[in-house]
């Protein structure tokens, strides 16, 4: 019987209420007082319980009406959010944006935007993915993300669309008690030849066989830039790094950066980009992503780089 129950009896219902009588809902609802009396009894015949008490001048709700009044909100709520999501997406909005991330790219830009996204698109789910190196184009390329924030590099081919977002500032160093740290002047690249160097890595395909920026043979690979971090504060090893995410520990002490010998300044910065199958353009919720997403990296420069180069990606 419960089948029976309408959307027109529920709406009904919490109008009645709302407006404290019949007629006051017959008249917001544009009809007849005994049309609006005949879908509460109707409902209230469905249900097998008494939604009103109709012993007084107006109706009050019963207990039972009480309890099922929330229920008749969130079930109407519900279905005019999906109708209202059926919409947008009729008109091109994404059911869902899924994002890949590299690693090297601000979390804080991407959670600040993230932050305003669902309030702006409170029915589009979101989907990040984390990954380093080439697992980030190979997520965007399989098809498990529409939109990647990656660096710009030789592995985007014309079918990908880039769209520039921020330089992020690469930063090479070591622990404070490392043999490097305690050089003087600027170090010779065969010096780091000598020591072991911490790389960031993948395990995609297209990594395989590839190496950027290793200068010394003497390599760990870690495929987790938090991972890298904490095996650099414990003098396992020297590597490049976002400088975002070691500022504070150079600022502490913990980590020092080193000055390389006849290393290119253009080398150091990471060109960063919103890259997008020219086949599958970014709908409304991700053309809004990427935007707000530069606005966030333009207006922080506590992760920004001062000038914006082309670089490769690198280790």
């Amino acid at each position: 019987m419960l089948d029976a129950v309408s959307l027109d009896q529920l709406r009904v219902f919490i109008v009645s209420v709302e407006e404290g009588s019949f007629s006051a809902a017959a008249r917001k609802l544009n009809r007849a007082q005994s049309a609006v009396s005949d879908l509460i009894a109707k409902l209230e015949e469905v249900m097998g319980v008494s939604l009103f008490d109709r012993s007084g001048r107006y109706p009050r709700l019963t207990p039972a009406g009480q309890a099922l009044l929330g229920d008749a909100k969130t079930i109407v709520a519900g279905v005019d959010g999906m109708k209202a999501r059926a919409r947008e997406m009729s008109a091109g909005l994404e059911p869902e944006l899924s994002v890949v991330i590299d690693a090297f790219f601000p979390l804080e830009a991407v959670a600040e935007a993230a932050k305003d996204f669902r309030e702006a698109f409170p029915g589009v789910p979101l989907r990040l993915y984390m990954e380093t190196l080439c697992g980030a184009f190979q997520t965007l390329l399989k098809g498990r993300a529409s939109i990647g924030a990656v660096p710009v590099s030789p592995m985007i081919g014309p079918d990908l669309k880039v769209e520039r977002i921020m330089g992020v500032k690469r930063v090479i160093v070591a622990a404070r008690d490392h043999p490097l740290a305690l050089l003087e002047g600027a170090i010779p690249k065969r010096e780091l030849a000598r020591h072991t160097q911490l790389v960031l890595t993948d395990r995609s395909e297209g990594s395989a066989g590839r190496d950027f920026s290793v200068f010394s043979p003497l390599t760990w690979r870690l495929a987790d830039l938090h991972a890298k971090r904490v095996f650099l504060l414990n003098g396992l090893g020297w590597g490049g790094m976002p400088s975002h995410v070691v500022a504070e520990d150079v600022a502490a002490g913990r980590l020092v950066t080193l000055d390389i010998e006849d290393l290119p300044v253009e080398d150091m910065i990471f060109e960063m980009a919103a890259v997008y199958p020219l086949a599958t353009p970014p709908g409304p919720a991700g053309r809004w992503f990427i935007e707000r997403l530069r606005t966030v990296c333009d207006h922080d420069c506590a992760f920004k780089a001062k000038r914006p180069y082309l670089s490769a990606m690198s280790a």
